[in-house]
């Protein structure tokens, strides 16, 4: 809560409190001592109306005052004491002034109203707060792990790095590991957002709250349970809460210094009215001046927006790091798209195999896997998977930027980009090759070309509908990749990108990044690691598959744990929707202190009135923020059949 707000617990909470917060409405302090005093408010009406005792009346009226005044009085005079000014210092100068004045009914009132905002805003809080931490809970109580050869039921919690876990057909995983032995479909949707199973197996990384479907696992821990992804997460985000969004500061911005203004101006009041006319009447104007002018609704407004949907955001899939990166997300006009690994599934496959001066097919995969067999380059693992068998070649050496050279049974074989292998007779087929969108690269043996092979990436079945759903919202899209242009540009036609940069090493995805910014907010959407620069320059830094990725999930302003790409729009249109309601926010709050000021100074509206009317103002304030946690249901991806599109050219 801002410190501008004497109305919210805006004190750190101590270490495990989270596990006793109230679940329910009436379990808030405030809440509850609202209810006290309301009952002993009516009860005094009752005694008045009826003509009972003055003294039954004004005692049941204290008390009132007493109980409701008890929930933020004594907080009020701790942020004094360390000479914070807030709300909860207007409010308890109120109802001091309503009480010399005699009007301990007023003053009762103000603090009945005051209490039940406060534990409204708490209960909103708790709530979206309970939302995000309800990721915890997907980790099982206890877990079968192997030891000495016997299976043992754990807690969690006394699972080590290196243990065995027995993860049976529905039993969610404990905590993260990879998988050892069995196969199964795993159901990622509480974490991901994505209601299709993901195939896994042996080598495969799983991760807390994941729900074994199929097969008996054997899982090696690879995270305890307060290292693993579900509780990275919810670390993350609470402590990036705390950064504030360009609408939360214009709240504080506004409140921090209207408050003691205020002050100022109701003591200018009841001095100079006292001088003009009757003291009591400018002294009781002066305080209802100090009650209209109260900014609370305007400083809990953004406060409870973003904790709200920073929650529903989380049960999307979408991770969002505070109040800054929702607000940037929401004010995004541009998005700039890495291409391998975001619009395609970074899993490079042979398309197609020219062949020349005799040599054969067979022929010109096995030098090709020869050579890439002493690999670690994506397109080498697509061309080791088109051959069945294949012998490493002997004296392979890496040029950097343009292939690999070695020997076979004594023959000088060559593998490489073209321009550094000319493909003469293959040339036409190199073209054709490029035009559709795939990377060639040829072979040589003994100085003589034998072959080409053409690799490409496989599109996301969903990339053409998000990239059409973007442009239909009015969002720029841009492609920017390393790829040579003619691939890129192959690509960029495919999935309805008009936009592309092509040939790009890092520091120029960064300038690009840059260029579109001057144009417009932008974000960039990359893998997080390769694409470091361009996200960190962009207004908005977005990473794409993060699940169970460190410098993704801590780099990035915003992280997609999932793989789909429908994540995107729909985190997108999320903070847009959440951001009109923190600006809808303000200007209430801002209108309802407008409006009302003028009408306590001239004496319209009464103590009771004014607050009544900034209550139920702060009230609605609370409940439109809160509309920031619902959401519509993840999205069901369906299977559908791979569209092959170019893989990233790493040898250019």
């Amino acid at each position: 809560m801002s410190d501008a707000c004497g109305c919210g617990h805006d004190e750190p909470r101590p270490e495990g409190e989270e596990e006793h917060e109230p679940e329910k409405l009436w379990q808030i302090t405030e809440i509850r001592a609202a209810v006290a005093a309301g009952v002993l408010l009516v009860t005094a009406l009752i005694v008045r109306v009826t003509g009972g005792p003055d003294a039954l009346g004004m005692g049941l009226e204290v008390a009132a005052l007493i109980v409701a005044g008890y929930t933020f009085v004594p907080s009020t005079l701790e942020r004094l004491a360390k000479g914070k000014i807030g709300v909860g210092t207007l409010m308890t100068i109120a109802a001091v002034g309503a009480v010399l004045l005699g009007e301990v009914g007023e003053a009762a009132m103000l603090a009945f109203l005051f209490a039940i905002s406060e534990g409204l805003e708490e209960y909103a809080v708790t709530r979206t707060r309970r939302g995000l931490r309800a990721l915890l809970s997907l980790v099982p109580d206890t877990a079968t792990v192997l030891r000495g050869g016997r299976e043992e039921t754990v807690p969690p919690t006394e699972l080590d790095r290196g243990d065995v876990m027995i993860v049976k057909p529905g039993e969610r995983i404990a905590t993260d590991g990879i998988i050892r032995t069995g196969r199964t479909a795993l159901d990622t949707s509480a974490i991901t957002g994505e209601s299709v199973p993901v195939e896994a197996g042996p080598g495969d990384e799983v991760f807390a709250g994941s729900i074994n479907g199929t097969g008996v696992l054997e899982v090696e821990v690879t995270a305890g349970a307060q290292d693993n992804s579900l509780a990275k997460i919810v670390r993350i985000v609470e402590a990036e809460q705390s950064r504030k969004g360009e609408a939360q500061r214009l709240a504080d911005k506004i409140a921090k210094p209207l408050v003691p203004a205020v002050m100022i101006v109701a003591a200018v009041i009841a001095a100079v009215g006292s001088l003009a006319g009757d003291p009591r009447v400018w002294i009781e104007r002066a305080l209802v001046v100090l009650v209209a002018a109260s900014p609370c609704a305007l400083a809990i407004a953004i406060p409870v927006t973003v904790v709200a949907a920073i929650g529903a955001a989380s049960k999307l899939g979408v991770l969002v790091k505070g109040g800054a990166a929702l607000e940037a997300l929401g004010r995004i006009r541009t998005v700039a798209l890495d291409k391998t690994g975001t619009l395609t599934r970074n899993q490079p496959a042979v398309i197609d195999v020219a062949t020349a001066n005799g040599a054969t097919r067979d022929d010109v995969l096995a030098v090709a896997a020869a050579l890439e067999a002493r690999s670690e380059h994506p397109l080498a693992q697509a061309i080791l998977a088109a051959v069945d068998r294949f012998v490493p070649a002997d004296d392979v050496d890496a040029v950097t930027g343009s292939g690999l050279t070695g020997r076979i049974d004594g023959t000088s074989v060559r593998l490489g980009r073209p321009g550094w292998i000319e493909p003469g007779p293959v040339a036409a087929d190199i073209e054709l090759m490029q035009h559709a969108g795939a990377t060639a690269v040829l072979i040589e043996r003994a100085g003589t070309v034998i072959g080409a092979v053409a690799v490409r990436d496989e599109l996301r079945s969903e990339a053409h509908e998000v990239i059409a759903g973007l442009r239909r919202d009015g969002y720029s899209v841009a492609m920017l990749t390393g790829d040579n242009d003619r691939t890129a540009r192959a690509l960029a036609a495919d999935v309805g990108i008009d936009e592309v940069h092509a040939d790009l090493r890092p520091e120029d995805k960064a300038r690009i990044v840059e260029t579109l910014r001057a144009a417009s907010p932008t974000a960039m959407v990359g893998d997080g690691v390769n694409d470091a620069p361009a996200l960190a320059t962009a207004d908005l830094g977005i990473a794409m598959g993060a699940m169970g990725t460190d410098v993704a999930i801590e780099t990035a302003d915003v992280a997609l744990m999932g793989e789909d790409l429908r994540h995107l729009p729909q985190a997108l249109a999320h903070a847009r929707r959440s951001r009109t309601i923190m600006l809808q926010n303000v200007g209430l709050s801002l209108a309802i202190i407008t409006v009302l000021m003028p009408l306590a100074l001239f004496g319209v509206l009464g103590l009771a009135a004014v607050v009544l009317v900034h209550e139920v103002a702060e009230i609605v304030v609370i409940a439109n923020g809160v509309r920031a946690g619902r959401t519509r249901a993840p999205i069901a991806a369906t299977p559908a059949t791979l569209v092959p599109v170019a893989a990233a050219d790493a040898r250019t």
